[in-house]
């Protein structure tokens, strides 16, 4: 059974709570936000997601998108479900407001992003390139394309795609084939096909805006030949209403493991009008612009199912009795007690509430590093903030999907054979969470990103960032008598990560498949460490509550319990990516082609 309410209250904790201490906040374009209204805003969005998209979530995984003729048809209930998201100003919370959007902050924005995900992964992909789409557009198209396009995007009435891969070619862009060739008006008309383009065409929106990486003629090879133009659907009249259908249509939809409720589209350019977005030949800078506001998007999506498998496994463990408990029957008055009794079952759920909440409080301080890199008015603090997301941003994407499908995957074993069956609901949860450490950049290529071109950026300025709150946190907590145990967990972990670090850079100047190998246990224990930060720095906090007095005792005294059971139970894993780094490629590139 997929069962899911809002965690309202770990979410106000993270938003006004945790990181009030990080140098991001403060910012006078959000003075209005106060808590009052954020905390308005987080439950009505829990209300729409509860009330509206968790209801279609498995229905909408049996029925599939559908393709006839061009033409895409979501499943039953998403359009009226797209209606009611657009009329309620959702598409617009976090959009800049002289466009029509709301510019609500990030923090906030990313935690109702969560909840969308949580209830209907599949319907957040809509919104969700939507958005990516805007923001590429507002950082590089004129200011022409952005009157005419962007308030019918941020209402929601548009939509908005990302046209990257093609069918020869993935991550490598630079096989790129799909060609653009000017019209001599300002236009252009491209020619060429696109595969995996989520949400390419549907039944939601009267227009859809693509943004197509393409070549003109007199490109270089390459990457740096690579430039990114907007192509609707239909070319807007004079009105600025859809008018003309453009030469751009879907030749199929693609038949998939999970999200079947987003339309995954192949689609055809046949001399489609477009105009170009920022300056020839360098469409892969605007481009990634969307990509990593996506990248982001998409660890928010890991998180999301994480927290719905965590809730619905928690109800069924609850509910199902098998067995009696090892230390004697905790419901003697029942046939067997719930199988929540058992040690192994309350392992499992307990690291995906540790998986989950650790998320959320690590997502919530890279979020408040996206509205201080845009917003803050201090040079010095917007500069440390976008070295803190582009550290962070490969750490969020593979990390928290990674956890998400892992969250999924045990669920599913809580479930028993009933997690192994479709109308149990939880079987679609780790189908669905599968994409999502894939598109926008695997998350193997998430971890090359960060150890070979993050590590040493700038002399490891990244890195400073996320290294000098860590040591300082651990320098002023030393010896603290609840906490000591905790901190000294933290060191250890931060310990290996700084060894880590200094291997990496050692041995990967001198050879780069040894950076290659280590990437992913890196970003892991990177992540790992970032955690457990956030768990210590809860802890702390709970403490001091506790200390003084609160009448929200019980929610504080679990927040510690959490955090213990990560850094007894989960934390130690940091040793082994350690001992994984150190051992270096050797046993990775021993092995001839011919021995596999």
């Amino acid at each position: 059974m997929q069962v899911y309410t809002a965690p309202l209250r770990d979410m106000r904790f993270v938003l006004n709570e945790l990181h009030q201490d990080d140098g991001f906040g403060g910012l006078s374009v959000h003075e209005e936000f106060t808590p009052d209204l954020t905390d308005a805003v987080l439950e009505e969005a829990a209300k729409l997601c509860q009330d509206v998209l968790l209801p279609i979530n498995l229905s909408g995984d049996a029925e599939g998108c559908r393709y006839e003729n061009g033409v895409v048809t979501t499943p039953k209930g998403f359009k009226e479900a797209y209606e009611q998201f657009v009329q309620s100003g959702w598409g617009g919370l976090v959009m800049p407001v002289e466009y029509g959007g709301q510019g609500l902050p990030e923090a906030v924005g990313k935690l109702v992003e969560e909840m969308i995900c949580a209830t209907n992964v599949s319907f957040s992909l809509y919104p969700g390139l939507t958005a990516g789409a805007v923001t590429a557009l507002n950082a590089y198209a004129s200011e022409e394309l952005k009157a005419a396009y962007l308030p019918k995007m941020i209402s929601g009435e548009w939509s908005g795609t990302m046209n990257l891969t093609e069918p020869h070619c993935g991550t490598d862009l630079g096989l790129l084939r799909t060609k653009a060739d000017p019209v001599g008006d300002g236009s252009y008309k491209l020619t060429g096909s696109k595969i995996f383009i989520s949400a390419g065409e549907q039944d939601l929106t009267s227009n859809i805006i693509h943004l197509v990486l393409a070549r003109l003629p007199d490109a270089p090879k390459g990457v740096k030949g690579i430039s990114l133009f907007l192509v609707p659907k239909f070319l807007p009249d004079a009105d600025g209403n859809p008018g003309a259908r453009n030469g751009v249509r879907a030749s199929g939809i693609e038949h998939k493991m999970g999200i079947k409720a987003s339309a995954t589209c192949q689609m055809q350019f046949d001399d489609a009008i477009g105009w170009l977005v920022g300056e020839p030949h360098r469409g892969l800078e605007a481009m990634f612009t969307m990509m990593n506001a996506e990248r982001v998007g998409v660890g928010i999506q890991g998180l999301g199912i994480g927290e719905a498998a965590y809730q619905s496994a928690v109800w069924y463990a609850k509910d199902r009795l098998q067995g009696r408990s090892l230390s004697g029957a905790k419901y003697p008055d029942k046939a067997a007690d719930p199988i929540i009794v058992h040690p192994d079952v309350r392992k499992n759920l307990l690291t995906m509430r540790a998986y989950n909440e650790g998320c959320r409080a690590l997502g919530a301080w890279v979020a408040r590093g996206l509205d201080a890199e845009r917003h803050a008015a201090d040079p010095e603090v917007r500069q440390r903030a976008e070295d803190f997301v582009a550290l962070m941003t490969p750490v969020v994407k593979a990390l928290f999907t990674d956890l998400g499908h892992d969250s999924a995957s045990l669920a599913v074993q809580v479930y028993g054979g009933h997690g192994y069956i479709h109308e149990s609901g939880v079987e679609q949860y780790q189908r669905d969470a599968r994409i999502a450490m894939i598109y926008e950049g695997t998350n193997g290529i998430q971890a090359l990103d960060l150890v070979g071109r993050k590590l040493g950026a700038h002399m490891g300025r990244y890195l400073r960032s996320f290294f000098h709150p860590v040591s300082a946190f651990i320098e002023e907590n030393k010896g603290e008598g609840p906490m000591l145990k905790m901190i000294e967990g933290l060191e250890k972990a931060f310990g290996a990560l700084q060894l880590s670090t200094a291997t990496i850079a050692e041995k990967g100047m001198k050879d780069a498949e040894e950076a290659g190998a280590a990437a992913s246990d890196y970003l892991r224990l990177l992540g790992l460490v970032g955690m457990a930060y956030c768990f210590a720095k809860s802890t702390k906090i709970a403490g001091l509550q506790l200390f003084f007095g609160t009448e929200d005792k019980a929610f504080y005294e679990t927040k510690i319990k959490t955090a213990t059971f990560f850094f007894e139970k989960i934390l130690p894993q940091a040793t082994t990516h350690f001992l994984a780094i150190k051992a270096g490629k050797g046993a990775l590139m021993a092995f001839g082609e011919d021995e596999f």
